[in-house]
């Protein structure tokens, strides 16, 4: 034990003169801490430095994130334009709406300006109407009907696939939308004395006050009473035939279809009746009696096959026409199309076919058979719809009679390049009532109100602007101070009136035809620059929808027959009888 007690102090010895050695130099670096702290935090800064210069140099530079494609970028936009399209059609058809509710302030009649009376509120007196500046004449319109029909979409509402008030426009809320107060009676004009210059009108109404008939004096006149539906004195035929000219015969019209789908069903029933009873006879191959035709076999096909299959196959639809094809003014290929069409739908065309008498449950016709001869034949209805010819109206036909240039005129009053009638210098025809030349079409009338309406405001600012010339040159000599300020004003007017255009004579621009033939499908024949453009399918058939939306009068209408449309879509047609 002592000596490796020994052992252990020889060895402590020389440690702890190293501990002391290690205390000194730590000592003296505590004392230059401070300098040599700024020196290494110098060097390492320059060291940092070196460093990243020599990573940049050896070190490749990293690649820029590529650039996003362009065509995803459109992509990326093009999402977004139905988006904004809805929003721009909604703005448009909300502002369509404001407009018609809140209609700006209407200028009162001054009595000093002369009265413009209109007969009849079709197509060619709204179109003129919502033309005419009515701040320069005391308007008075008078019709029975006191609202406007759009009477294409008409053969819809026999079926139920468009309501009856959707294609009804008020003409009160027409006329309120004028720049100046128009007034309107409900009444139907018995005669028209163009010596006197007065219409007589009758209170026509089921609730009659005091006074049911008076007179309306005018200045100026237009008769836009349109044409009644003509028989061609075929016995039978206003008994016991339904027309398809106002809202009322769509109605009846549709209640009768029910009431031979009903009694057709009835328990009991023969076959013969049955069959008798569910097949329908449209007489006219024109655009009404083909859209007819169309729209009653769809009734069938998507509506009362699901509700009474029973007897849905015994359903028949025959179309009569008197010439050779259907659709006369659509072209060739068009016409074929639609009878190949009507052949797929199982509808019966009889062409060069005359109808000679029509009883209470058949109609006799004569068929004009290629070798010249022909054969009579007898076919039993259960519905027959007349929707051929135009009669003239009796306020019409009395007109005629009183003026000596009409009498050598049948279809209507003759009119003049400017559409006024003939033998008269203050009376003017639109419409069906007039005899222009060109097809009693409702486009046709739309155009002739169009061309009146310009007419009468350019006879209205013209003769403004030259009895102010006259009251200005009159006052020429009287004020001589003010000859140059005169002058200079005269010679201001006469410049306006030389800038007035003169209106050129009536023609008629067709804008093309369209026709429904069922089964969504259509035909068109459109102007196309100096052609025509034919066309016709499912295609067609969308073009003829929104042709026929855009020509509604208002935005309400639009809203009502596209809700009419979708409604019909998803829940079918109302077959109900009332």
């Amino acid at each position: 034990m002592a000596s490796t007690s020994r052992a252990l102090g020889r060895l402590s010895a020389p440690s702890m003169g190293v501990a002391r050695l290690q205390t000194q130099a730590v000592s003296r670096l505590l004392s230059s801490a401070p300098r040599r702290a700024l020196i290494s935090e110098s060097r390492q800064v320059a060291v940092t430095q070196q460093i990243r210069c020599a990573h940049t140099e050896t070190t490749p530079a990293l690649p820029e994130p590529p650039k996003e494609r362009r065509r995803f970028r459109t992509l990326r936009w093009l999402w977004k334009a139905p988006l904004l399209a809805s929003l721009a059609g909604i703005a448009y058809v909300g502002w369509g709406v404001y407009e018609e509710r809140n209609p700006g302030p209407q200028v009162e009649p001054d009595p000093s300006k002369k009265t413009l009376v209109v007969l009849g509120t079709g197509w060619g007196s709204v179109s003129l109407l919502k033309k005419l500046d009515t701040e320069h004449y005391n308007v008075i319109v008078i019709s029975p009907r006191n609202y406007f029909l759009f009477t294409p979409l008409l053969p819809s509402c026999t079926t139920g696939l468009i309501e009856h008030r959707s294609i009804m426009e008020p003409i009160r809320t027409i006329l309120r939308h004028t720049k100046a107060n128009v007034k309107f009676y409900e009444a139907e004009a018995s005669s028209v004395d163009p010596e006197r210059k007065v219409v007589r009108v009758l209170d026509t109404s089921e609730i009659r006050g005091d006074v049911i008939e008076t007179e309306i004096p005018y200045d100026m006149l237009v008769v836009g009473v349109g044409a009644e539906n003509a028989t061609f004195g075929i016995p039978g035929v206003r008994e016991h035939t339904c027309f398809l000219k106002e809202i009322g015969d769509a109605q009846r019209i549709r209640k009768k279809i029910m009431d031979c789908v009903e009694t057709a069903a009835f328990k009991g029933q023969s076959q013969e009746e049955i069959d008798r009873l569910l097949h329908m006879v449209v007489v006219g191959g024109g655009p009404t009696g083909v859209e007819f035709a169309g729209e009653l076999q769809d009734f069938f096909e998507e509506d009362i096959k699901k509700l009474i299959p029973d007897i849905a196959d015994r359903f028949r639809v025959t179309l009569i026409e008197a010439l050779p094809n259907v659709l006369p003014s659509f072209s060739k290929q068009l016409i074929e199309y639609t009878e190949s069409t009507f052949k797929e739908e199982k509808i019966d065309i009889m062409t060069k076919t005359m109808v000679k008498k029509v009883t209470e449950k058949t109609v006799e016709a004569e068929i004009n058979k290629p070798d010249g001869t022909r054969e009579k034949i007898t076919l039993p209805y259960g519905l027959l719809v007349w929707a051929t010819g135009n009669a003239v109206r009796p306020v019409v036909k009395d007109l005629m009679d009183r003026i000596p240039a009409q009498k050598d005129s049948r279809r209507g009053l003759a009119v003049n390049e400017y559409l006024v009638v003939q033998g008269t210098r203050d009376i003017w025809a639109v419409g069906d009532c007039a005899v222009a030349g060109y097809a009693p079409t409702a486009q046709v009338a739309a155009q002739e109100g169009n061309f009146l309406a310009g007419l009468f405001n350019n006879m209205a600012r013209t003769e403004v602007l030259e009895q102010r010339v006259r009251e200005l040159s009159g006052s020429l000599n009287l004020e001589p101070g003010n000859a140059a300020d005169i002058s200079k004003e005269i010679e201001e007017h006469e410049r306006q009136l030389r800038r007035i255009k003169d209106i050129k004579p009536f023609h008629y621009s067709h804008q093309g035809s369209l026709a429904y033939i069922g089964s969504e499908k259509a035909v068109a024949d459109v102007s196309w620059f100096n052609g025509n453009f034919a066309s016709g399918g499912s295609l067609t058939f969308l073009f003829w929808r929104s042709a026929y939306l855009s020509m509604c009068f208002s935005t309400r209408n639009r809203l009502l027959v596209i809700n009419d449309w979708v409604k019909s879509k998803l829940f079918g047609r109302d077959v109900s009888r009332e």
